[in-house]
């Protein structure tokens, strides 16, 4: 499994790596996480609002904080 969470280093991009890292941990998860703060990165996957969560190259959240609740249910999911 694969995570990426797309962010410019604001608080709640911060904020949103950190949950995706408990849950990883929480849930032993066989996951990579990525941070992807370069903005023509960003634009590759067409991501336009920040913070955004794309779970194994599909887009799971744009635009949004997302509580740890309901990142871990779209990470969890599968």
């Amino acid at each position: 499994m694969n995570i990426k969470v797309f962010g410019a280093c604001c608080s709640k991009c911060t904020m949103m790596y950190g949950y995706a890292e408990e849950i990883i941990k929480e849930q032993g998860l066989d996951a990579t996480l990525d941070k992807v703060t370069d903005i023509k990165e960003q634009m590759k996957y067409g991501i336009m609002s920040l913070p955004a969560l794309m779970v194994d190259e599909k887009g799971v959240s744009s635009g949004r904080m997302l509580s740890k609740k309901d990142m871990e249910k779209a990470i969890c999911k599968k």
